[in-house]
């Protein structure tokens, strides 16, 4: 969790050097279910930029246990666009999963690896954002090749 609130404060002081930035709510994808933040690493709207999120959920195994997973997605991410408003987005990242059982009885970890591929409509100036991907994951757990995600929220920034 430490880590997670270095990545956290970095990209926050990182934002204030940077132009196109966003926050959203993704279904699917390496958070599962996660609130995330994304920013771009130059001062235009397209080009490389990068992601951190958190998401999870908690739920009963049906044997008396509770079972708690938050998923950490941390990526890099490329966007290619010529009309300022729709964008192909191609990215990579990992996963860390920290999980507990019964409120921390038996603790576990691990982590996975994902590359995403989608479509992002983001407008030029700040606006409604919305991203519909493929998003491979692999890890010891084996390779998922058909597996994807939506999200939803709104973009700040932005040059005129």
């Amino acid at each position: 969790m430490r880590k997670f609130l270095l990545i956290a404060i970095f990209t926050c002081l990182a934002s204030q050097y940077v132009t196109a930035q966003s926050a959203f709510a993704e279904l699917g994808g390496p958070g599962l279910a996660s609130i995330n933040f994304d920013t771009r690493f130059t001062k235009k709207d397209d080009g490389i930029g990068g992601r951190v999120g958190v998401g999870g959920f908690t739920l009963n195994d049906g044997f008396g246990d509770n079972v708690t997973m938050i998923f950490i997605p941390i990526g890099v991410n490329y966007l290619v666009g010529k009309d300022e408003k729709n964008y192909f987005e191609l990215g990579a990242g990992v996963t860390p999963v920290l999980g507990n059982v019964n409120g921390g009885s038996s603790d576990f970890s691990g982590t996975f690896g994902h590359v995403l591929l989608g479509y992002r409509m983001q407008p030029k100036i700040g606006g409604f954002i919305f991203r519909a991907f493929v998003c491979p994951v692999f890890g010891n757990g084996g390779f998922i090749p058909y597996y994807g995600g939506l999200s939803f929220g709104y973009k700040f920034g932005g040059k005129k």
